[in-house]
């Protein structure tokens, strides 16, 4: 009897292993089983977007869905956090930086832009307010190109979609010299090779946070609805499909990449005590 009993404990013993071993899924380059774990102040426990300044990792840049604020830190240490007003009370959801200018984006579409230069003086005195660029729908993805100025802008839920659920529509802005944006065009990527990478994947893919690898040529889609990230080549044609676990990322709605190509996940306190940045460093 004895004997028996210590074979089925060693047999619950393995199979609990085999549970608690389970490979954690990531991206070519980075391991996600091993982020660097910053904790935000509870200014930042809705974080939902996080941006760099171009060619420049020192400083992390962060708004949060809830007020028109733009936080600002020493990267890798929250604790030293600030902020700047530029809106009210409202649904703040990405955030882009390019050499001159700051360009906020807001769950209806509505696009928030200001000077960078006027960010640590405290106090905005040139924001300007853009609405009805888009149809006035439901959006959390942000990117812009610091280069060229091309920004887009995907659809989280979007009525365009609604008949097609393996369709995610994006729209083209280009982003002036005087932080004028201007309406270019729309595209959609199409999600149904998602199945052959997820068999179980339905769509509708609800897209949460956008950031562009300069160093591969690849898009990063953050879906935090789904639990999804999507990497896609640079003509929207899916190539990874990872999950992303919730006890690691309870609500993902930020991404970005520094200088060096290390890759950062925002994500909101929801059932977790705090709001997090997670860095996975660059492993070629």
């Amino acid at each position: 009897m004895n004997k028996i009993f210590a074979l089925v404990c060693s047999a619950i013993a393995l199979t609990a292993c085999g549970k608690n071993n389970k490979k954690t899924e990531s991206p070519v380059g980075y391991d996600f089983s091993a982020p660097v774990r910053y904790e935000m102040k509870s200014s930042l426990d809705e974080i939902s977007g996080i941006a760099f300044y171009p060619g420049d990792a020192s400083t992390m840049y962060a708004i949060q869905d809830e007020d028109g604020k733009l936080f600002y830190w020493n990267n890798g240490d929250p604790k030293s956090v600030q902020h700047v007003v530029f809106g009210g009370h409202g649904d703040y959801e990405d955030v882009a930086v390019t050499k001159t200018t700051v360009v906020v984006l807001r769950s209806d579409g509505t696009l928030f832009t200001f000077p960078i230069s006027e960010v640590k003086s405290g106090e905005l005195k040139n924001v300007q307010q853009w609405k009805n660029l888009i149809p006035p729908d439901e959006y959390e993805s942000l990117y812009i190109d610091a280069n060229t100025g091309k920004m887009i802008i995907l659809c989280k839920n979007c009525l365009v979609d609604r008949k097609q659920p393996l369709s995610l529509t994006g729209y083209e802005l280009q982003l002036g010299a005087d932080g004028m944006p201007v309406y270019k065009g729309k595209f959609v990527l199409n999600t149904t090779s998602v199945k052959d990478l997820k068999p179980k994947w339905g769509g509708p893919l609800k897209a949460s946070a956008l950031t562009f690898n300069s160093k591969t040529n690849e898009w990063y889609i953050v879906a935090s609805v789904n639990k999804l990230l999507l990497v896609t080549d640079q003509n929207w044609n899916v190539k990874e499909a990872v999950t992303l676990p919730i006890d690691m990322f309870p609500q993902p709605e930020g991404v970005a990449f520094d200088v060096d190509n290390n890759l950062y996940i925002s994500n909101e306190a929801g059932s977790t005590p705090k709001g997090t940045v997670l860095k996975f460093p660059y492993k070629p």
